[in-house]
């Protein structure tokens, strides 16, 4: 009985551990890149896109039509310039660091529809300032 018993329990212990649940797949933003990114919000519409960089890198020039809120400033506090969670947010930083950590800052928050999409060191367009 203990031979049937322990191989059953073994294999059921693997497969409850295999699958996401529907709430792990919610608490997740969308990594692309920064090409994607950009043809994405060529096509889009309603979203906000998000620089995460310190005020004198936003006015050092960004990409056109972005908001800047700095990572550090995003915290556990509600967010007034960002009123919609389920609003399409495009997040970008210098590198790609402070993006992801920004996606996971207003994960937490309760924000639902977040692209990071990495750093302005891969951007090619035009800036504006």
């Amino acid at each position: 009985m203990k031979r049937i018993i322990l191989p059953i329990i073994a294999v059921l212990l693997l497969l409850s551990g295999c699958g996401k649940t529907e709430n792990d797949m919610k608490n997740t933003y969308e990594k692309i890149s920064m090409y994607e990114g950009i043809e994405r919000i060529k096509s889009d519409e309603g979203f906000i896109l998000l620089d995460v960089r310190r005020a004198d890198e936003f006015a050092s020039g960004h990409i056109p039509g972005a908001v800047n809120l700095p990572n550090e400033e995003i915290g556990k506090a509600e967010i007034p310039a960002l009123p919609d969670k389920n609003q399409t947010i495009y997040i970008y930083c210098r590198s790609g660091n402070r993006s992801k950590q920004a996606a996971d800052k207003l994960l937490a928050l309760g924000y639902t529809n977040l692209i990071e999409f990495g750093g302005i060191l891969d951007y090619t367009g035009e800036l504006e300032y």
